[in-house]
Parts: C-alpha cells; structure tokens; sequence
C-alpha cells in the first residue's frame, strides 16, 4: 500500500487521502489518479441530493473498481457515463478492500445520499479477501508488513458480527502474529510456495500450466454450503436488504475465466442464488467478455498486472450498461 495515496480509517481500515492528484507508476505508462474530498476515485464531489433529471448510481467494489492501472477516463464508471445519458456516477471503489469493507463503506459512508441504484462490483476473488484478518504490504524500502482489516464472521444464528473494529493503526510482522493469526493472513490463493516459482519462470509458462492442469483459483465457490461462499452470501444478502432501492450485483471474473483456462460454472452458479428481481439483479458480464478471440481476451489485463485495460472496462461498462438502461428506463 503506498503511504502516499492512502489513509488509516478506525472503521474500514484504509481510505484514499481526499483532495489528491498524483502520477502512479505502471507498467503501461502510469496513469493519473484524483481523489475528491471524500477520498474516492470519483470526478463528481459526493452530494446528498441527486440533481433533477439524473438516475444516480452508487457503484461499489475494489481495485478493478476504483481502476488501478487506468486513468479515471477509462474505467468501467465513467465509461457508463459516457454511454447513458442522464447518468450520473458515484465511484466508492476501494483499492485493497473486500467485500466486506465495501458494505462498511455503504453503511458508514454512502447510505444517507440519495440515489436510485446500487451496483456492486464483486470481483469474484473478494472470496478470500472476506475471510481475511490481515493483508500484506511492502513498505517504501521493501519490507514485507502485514495490516489489519475489519472482518465478519456468520455465528449459527445466521446474524453477523463485526470484528477488528476499531482497526489497529500499525503494521505488523507474521512473526508477531498471535495464535491462529498467521492462518488469516491474505496470501493471494491456495500454493503460495508453488505459485511464487511458477511466476518467476515468466507469464508464458503460467498461463500455459493453469491451461494444462485446469487450474481452479476460487474452489469456495464449488459447493452451496462452503462456509466462505456463506460468509459471502450473508454479506450481500445483509446489504442488500438494507437498501432502500434495487440493486445490481456483478461478479467480476478474473483473467482465467474470461481466457478460458478455468471453469466459471462454480462462482455462476452460487451468485445465482442472489438473484431476486427486482429487488436485487445479478448481471453476469463474462459472455461479453468471451465474444472475441481468445488472442484478444489476452489484451484484457496488462502484460504483468491482471487488472482491467481500458478495452476490458469498456466491454464491462457496455455490458452493464443493458441492464442498467432498463432500470433507468422503468424509474423515468
């Protein structure tokens, strides 16, 4: 996490500073980030009255969200704008965050503002992040750190409870984690030893062996009852009943399901569990992403980074933009 860019927040463990405008360094050129003065990602300062004649939307997600690697232009948010007149975006992306700190963010931060939907942006990876206590950094001179986050945990009852809140402020070391700590730390997957070798031997040879071995990223999502998907589904249920309007939920796969070397049927068919229009809609983008040839789906992330390119937001942004046209259609 770069100190620069970011800020320690008691609730949802780290923000955006507000009022910034920086050049990030990138593999693709770097790219320019401004935060408004709530400390989003978003071109529009964040008013509690929406202004006639617009359909306002409050989009919610992580990273792919927010759109590291991308000038704000290009990202799935603004692109809407774009393609719809009268919309009018509300960016809460939050780089680093799970799902679970985007509900925080909803219920802290964003549930007072008027609007007429919410989207929220599952990158479908947020499954590991969820059940997560701590994430690993580096500090500027490359010293790995972990931080802590806020986490949820389903009792029996089926009820929630928030934990780690207020979130600790400094970072720690593995070695200073206590008891089953080190078991809740973030590590990015399953076969962290083996997935750091086969990285070193170069993105070709990744891909090739997830081709070859049929590698699954997110097995939680598998089975109905696997008590991360649980975890998940109590969330977003949880969130979305406390919505005063309709919401739209869209999982966003990662590169393995858009190329193919990967089965999304698990992850499609839990996130169909969700689906209770017109209350709450799941919008399943990955058919849009598939309609060109696996050699293009390839131009979708970054050589080294997996993050959207701007050609992957615009896909999502077109994809989106069919369901949400309707719904804007139905409020007018």
């Amino acid at each position: 996490m770069n100190r620069q860019l970011f800020r320690h927040h008691d609730t949802i463990g780290h923000l955006f500073v507000p009022g910034i405008k920086a050049r990030v360094e990138h593999e693709a050129g770097g790219y320019l980030l401004r935060t408004n003065r709530e400390g989003f990602r978003c071109r529009h300062a964040f008013e509690k009255k929406r202004a006639p004649g617009k359909f306002r939307v409050l989009l919610f997600g992580d990273s792919y969200t927010a759109g590291d690697g991308v000038s704000d232009r290009f990202r799935y948010g603004d692109v809407l704008e774009t393609l719809i007149p009268g919309l009018e975006v509300y960016n809460f992306g939050l780089s680093g965050s799970g799902t679970d700190q985007q509900y925080l963010i909803w219920r802290e931060m964003a549930r007072e503002i008027e609007h007429d939907l919410v989207v929220i942006g599952v990158l479908v990876e947020n499954i590991r992040r969820i059940v997560a206590r701590y994430r690993p950094y580096e500090t500027p001179d490359g010293k790995p750190v972990l931080l802590a986050k806020p986490y949820f945990t389903l009792e029996r009852s089926g009820d929630l409870s928030l934990h780690n809140v207020p979130v600790p402020r400094e970072p720690l070391t593995e070695s200073e984690l206590a008891g089953d700590g080190a078991a809740h730390v973030d590590r990015g997957g399953r076969f962290e030893g083996l997935r750091r070798l086969v990285a070193k031997l170069g993105p070709d040879v990744k891909e090739r062996l997830q081709r070859w071995t049929r590698y699954q990223p997110l097995p939680a999502y598998d089975r109905p009852n696997d008590p991360d998907w649980l975890l998940m589904k109590a969330i977003l249920t949880r969130w979305t009943s406390e919505l005063p309007g309709p919401a739209v939920i869209c999982p966003i796969p990662l590169y393995q399901y858009i190329e193919e070397t990967a089965s999304p049927k698990g992850y499609q068919a839990r996130f169909r569990e969700l689906d209770a229009p017109p209350r709450v809609r799941i919008h399943d983008p990955l058919g849009d992403f598939q309609q060109v040839s696996r050699a293009e789906r390839r131009t979708y992330r970054f050589e080294v980074d997996c993050h959207l390119t701007p050609s992957a937001h615009e896909v999502l942004a077109r994809s989106l933009a069919r369901t949400i046209e309707p719904l804007m259609a139905k409020s007018s």
